[in-house]
């Protein structure tokens, strides 16, 4: 049983950068994830401005149309 833990301790170091790399990469997904729902969240809002400008009621040279 003793000669088991020297290949444990030499596998440790390999699986602590293998969680940690897990982890950034997670994180970088969840964050891309997050910033494209954002993204399209503001392109709708931004959308939905420019529509109603549009819908205002004015012409297209600023005059107000009866």
């Amino acid at each position: 049983m003793s000669g088991i833990w020297p290949y444990i301790a030499a596998l440790i170091p390999s699986a602590g950068v293998g969680f940690l790399f897990w982890l950034v990469i997670k994180n970088m997904i969840e964050g891309d994830r997050k910033e494209r729902l954002a993204h399209s969240q503001w392109d709708a809002q931004q959308a939905a401005q420019e529509s109603a400008k549009d819908n205002s009621g004015h012409s297209a040279n600023g005059e107000k149309i009866p």
